[in-house]
């Protein structure tokens, strides 16, 4: 009888951990799709959608680091956010997240331009003794680019009107 209550846990935790096994997770997207959720053309002249996703990324609360009509190329950040947990403040570490954009507004042709996006959330820690760590990950989420796209559009039409 004593067999029978030894042998009870162990089955009893072998259900429990294959139910615990997680499922395969999603394979890495292809550039190809990454680039397909960052990319959405307008129908405008470059100057109206340059500025328009500038316009765009200052409303979404992004401070422009750098803007160059000629190129094409912006970039942005968001205002730093404290996210020092309560265990990282006992350890003496400080976390700073931000989330990082580039833009690029290419002319496929006239009154047609392709703009890109690339978000990317930044963790910084740093610690009492000077050291410092940066993670950056891409976000790879189709709503947050199909809501900029969205806004961005929105101001296209809007300056096309005026």
């Amino acid at each position: 009888m004593n067999k029978k209550f030894i042998a009870l846990p162990i089955v009893l935790s072998c259900i429990f951990l294959t139910g615990c096994v997680s499922p395969n997770a999603t394979p890495p997207m292809t550039s190809l799709q990454i680039q397909a959720i960052q990319t959405k053309n307008f129908d405008a002249d470059k100057k109206t959608t340059f500025n328009a996703v500038v316009s765009v990324l200052q409303d979404l609360g992004y401070i422009i680091n750098s803007a160059s009509f000629e190129t094409g190329f912006i970039t942005a950040e968001s205002a730093t956010q404290n996210d020092t947990g309560f265990l990282d403040a006992l350890g003496g570490v400080r976390r700073e997240q931000r989330v990082a954009v580039t833009a690029s507004v290419e002319e496929m042709k006239p009154n047609q331009n392709r703009v890109r996006l690339n978000f990317v959330t930044r963790v910084k820690r740093s610690a009492r003794n000077g050291q410092q760590a940066n993670d950056d990950t891409p976000i790879q989420n189709p709503t947050i680019y199909q809501n900029a796209f969205e806004k961005i559009g929105e101001a296209v039409f809007i300056r096309k009107a005026n």
